[in-house]
C-alpha cells in the first residue's frame, strides 16, 4: 500500500491537519472463496495507515529517531462487504496525543472503479506509542499536537482515559488458555475452537525487529474465521472487532500460537475470542506470555450475500456458560447502542 501526506515539520508542535492516505487493489488472495475480502485484509491495511502517520509524527521534531508501535484498536464496524476488484482507499488522521501515545483515526473506502461507487467501509480509531531505534524498550515522548478547539483536546483526554482503564480491565484474562478436546460433539465450543502456530519472520516485523501490529491482527481474523466457519459451514465474513489489545511485543524468531474460541451466538452472529501467545524458543531467560487478545464478531452469508441463522452454541463447562453470558452481555450493550439507547433494556 502506498501512502501519501504532508512531510514533517521539523519547526514545533504540529497541528491537526496531517493526513496520510494510500490506494490498493482487492485481488484473489485477499478474499475468501466467496470474493469477499477478509476483514484480516482490512485490518492489516487499517494499521499501515496508522503506523505512518503515527511514526512521521514521532519523529517530526529533532530528538531521537524512533518508531511506532500499536497498542490498542478501538472497536471496529465492518460497515460494507469489500469485493476482488475494487480499490480501497485508506485515509489516516492524527486526532489527540498524550505524553506518550498518539490516537489515529483510519478510514477505508471502497471503490467500483467500473461504475465509480464508492462506500464506507471502515472507521477505526488505534493507538500507538514510539519505541526508540537504540532501545525497543524505550517509550519516548511524543511532540505536541496544536488543537483547533479546546474542545478537541479534552474530548482527546477522556478517550485516552478511557481505553488506559480498558487495557487494564483485559489482563484478567491473561492466563486462560485453549486446551485441546477430544472428539468434541457438533455446536460446543469444542468443536469449532482452533489454533494457528505461526514462526515470526523478517517479514513480519519492523525495523525494531518484532512484528507489525497487522501482521498479528491479519492471523487473529484468519483463525477467528476458521472457528465461524467451522461452527457454521456457510461462507463467513467479519462483522466487527470488539478492542484489539496488544499486551508486549512479539519479537522476530519467536513462535505464536494463535488460539481461537466461540464464546458466544446469537440468532444471527458469533462472537469468537482470540488469544495470541508468544514463546521466545531462541532464548531461555524469557517464559511464553499472552501477547495480544480481542473479540471477533461473525455472520454467516447465503450465496446471494443475505444473513443467515446459527447454530446455537452449547457450552458445557462452567468457564464456557460464564463467557457465554459474558459475551450475551456484550452483545445487549452494543445492540442497544445502535438503537440509540445507553443501557439494554430487560
Amino acid at each position: 500500500m502506498r501512502a501519501r501526506g504532508h512531510p514533517p515539520c521539523l519547526c514545533g508542535p504540529a497541528f491537526l491537519t496531517g493526513r496520510s492516505w494510500g490506494l490498493k487493489i482487492m485481488r484473489p488472495d485477499d478474499a475468501n472463496v466467496a470474493g469477499n475480502v477478509h476483514g484480516g485484509t482490512i485490518l492489516k491495511m487499517i494499521e499501515e495507515a496508522g503506523a505512518i502517520i503515527s511514526t512521521r509524527h514521532c519523529n517530526s521534531q529533532n530528538g531521537e529517531r524512533c518508531v511506532a508501535a500499536l497498542a490498542r484498536v478501538e472497536r471496529t464496524d465492518f460497515l460494507s462487504p469489500m469485493c476482488i476488484g475494487e480499490v480501497a482507499h485508506v485515509s489516516a488522521e492524527i486526532t489527540y496525543t498524550s505524553k506518550h501515545s498518539v490516537e489515529v483515526q483510519v478510514n477505508v473506502m471502497s471503490e467500483n472503479i467500473l461504475t465509480g461507487t464508492k462506500k464506507l467501509t471502515n472507521k477505526a480509531t488505534l493507538w500507538y506509542v514510539p519505541l526508540s531505534l537504540k532501545n525497543v524498550d524505550k517509550v519516548l515522548e511524543v511532540p505536541p499536537v496544536v488543537y483547533s478547539r479546546h474542545e478537541q483536546e479534552e474530548e482527546g483526554r477522556k478517550r485516552y482515559e478511557a481505553q488506559k482503564l480498558e487495557r487494564m480491565e483485559t489482563k484478567w484474562r491473561n492466563g486462560d488458555i485453549v486446551q485441546p478436546v477430544l472428539n468434541p460433539e457438533p455446536n460446543t465450543v469444542s468443536y469449532s475452537q482452533s489454533s494457528l502456530i505461526h514462526l515470526v519472520g523478517p517479514s513480519d516485523c519492523t525495523l525494531h525487529g518484532f512484528v507489525h501490529g497487522g501482521v498479528t491482527m491479519k492471523l487473529m481474523d484468519e483463525v477467528a474465521g476458521i472457528v465461524a466457519a467451522r461452527h457454521c459451514k456457510t461462507n463467513i465474513v467479519t462483522a466487527s472487532v470488539d478492542a484489539i489489545n496488544f499486551h508486549d511485543k512479539i519479537r522476530k524468531g519467536c513462535v505464536i500460537t494463535i488460539s481461537g474460541r466461540m464464546t458466544f451466538t446469537s440468532n444471527k452472529s458469533m462472537e469468537i475470542e482470540v488469544l495470541v501467545d508468544a514463546d521466545p524458543v531462541v532464548d531461555n531467560s524469557q517464559k511464553r506470555y499472552r501477547a495480544a487478545s480481542a473479540f471477533f464478531t461473525y455472520v454467516s452469508l447465503s450465496q446471494e450475500g443475505k444473513s443467515l441463522p446459527v447454530p446455537q452454541l452449547v457450552p458445557e463447562t462452567e468457564d464456557e456458560k460464564k463467557r457465554f453470558e459474558e459475551g450475551k452481555g456484550r452483545y445487549l450493550q452494543m445492540k442497544a447502542k445502535r438503537q440509540g439507547r445507553t443501557e439494554p433494556q430487560p
